[in-house]
């Protein structure tokens, strides 16, 4: 993890150095295009002052050449009152079809470009000023920063997401292996365990050892078929939402200290939904150890069952420590716990079974360090 952490981080930053390094030239180009096109403006003013002043054949052909090669600049030039007196490079379309559409084309250039000065005449004085725009190819090189820091945004944003499936995908495909192993390494010794229970049950029929040893037995079951279940696309069946909860409550009741309550509230009395069973209890009673660790012992668990036609919500809320806001990001992370015991894969299990074989929800809905934390399940219906 943290060899795929640095190497993101360092294509980050050369991506970053890469798209500075292409800001800053970039923004001398467009620096030097418009220190380039005042001067060709500057030059047009001098261009039209020569034609206007002098009749020479020479310096006739000169000034039209220096004009005609302005032909991407738009121009506009006003007295000193603001009064437009000449144009160039003005879309003559847009001018006959678009009212005041000069008036505001000038509003616009005015906050592209600082003017130049026009001397018409110097006794008395009398004073232009020209006011040019940007060019598109100015414009272009201004922008092309803009669309490839866009475009190397989103190729980068493509490339994490990429790999963070491919990550992930990883993940579940350890994750599913590990069960199913786990789940393979469980049946051996089980059928062994019930086949000596069996013989044991022929020579003390009524004991009740042999009881006990039974649930344990069957319990062990249950905990391999949940494993097996892992990785593969689970039954879902029709159960009753609210017996599984009285069940499993009824479990974890006897597992839990005398001074630990657990309640059942439902909006019915009754909530049908088609769920895996074996994979929901094991859900239920994850959030419930949670509960119980975290309260050590003393507190309440509350279970809330509501059904509002388009989805059945769940809260599990205990009266524990609760959970600091630094590792509200980290709780369904695999890996992750803060007690001295334990593997810290229950909660990211359960978010799996719920989000990825039930296509619903599970989140921490609310906690408060030294008050307690609530846990929401969401179970579409359908």
């Amino acid at each position: 993890m943290a060899r795929f952490i640095n190497w993101r981080v360092l294509f980050f930053l050369l991506a970053l150095v890469i798209v500075g390094a292409t800001l800053f030239y970039t923004r001398y180009l467009a620096r030097k295009i418009e220190v380039e096109e005042r001067q060709r403006v500057a030059e047009w003013i001098a261009a039209t002052r020569l034609l206007q002043q002098s009749a020479e054949l020479p310096a006739i052909e000169l000034s039209n050449l220096v004009i005609r090669h302005n032909e991407d600049i738009p121009l506009i030039a006003t007295d000193e009152k603001g009064n437009i007196i000449d144009f160039h490079n003005i879309d003559s379309t847009l001018l006959a079809t678009q009212k005041n559409y000069l008036e505001d084309r000038l509003k616009a250039i005015k906050q592209e470009n600082e003017p130049l000065e026009w001397e018409l005449k110097k006794e008395p004085r009398e004073l232009y000023y020209v006011y040019f725009g940007r060019t598109l190819l100015q414009k272009e090189v201004r922008y092309y920063p803009l669309v490839q820091l866009l475009l190397v945004g989103l190729f980068v944003a493509l490339l994490v997401a990429l790999i963070t499936t491919q990550s992930r995908s990883t993940q579940n495909q350890v994750w599913a292996g590990m069960a199913k192993e786990t789940a393979h390494q469980l049946g051996t010794p089980l059928t062994s365990l019930q086949g000596w229970l069996e013989v044991l049950r022929e020579q003390n029929p009524d004991d009740a050892i042999m009881n006990e040893m039974e649930k344990d037995i069957n319990r062990l079951k249950l905990v391999s078929e949940r494993f097996g279940k892992i990785g593969s696309t689970p039954q879902l069946e029709i159960c009753d939402l609210v017996q599984l909860t009285e069940s499993i409550v009824t479990y974890m009741k006897r597992r839990a200290s005398e001074k630990v309550v657990f309640e059942i509230r439902s909006d019915q009395p009754e909530i049908k939904i088609s769920v895996s069973t074996t994979l929901l209890e094991w859900v239920l009673e994850n959030l419930m150890k949670n509960a119980l660790d975290a309260m050590e012992g003393t507190g309440k668990i509350s279970i809330s069952i509501k059904d509002d036609l388009t989805n059945v919500v769940m809260d599990v809320t205990d009266t524990g420590k609760g959970i600091t806001s630094a590792n509200l990001q980290k709780v369904f992370q695999p890996g992750f716990t803060t007690k001295k015991r334990g593997w810290g894969l229950g909660l990211s299990l359960s978010k799996r079974i719920v989000e990825l074989y039930h296509k619903g929800q599970l989140y921490v809905k609310q906690s408060e360090p030294g008050k307690g934390t609530t846990f929401r399940i969401i179970l579409p219906r359908g």
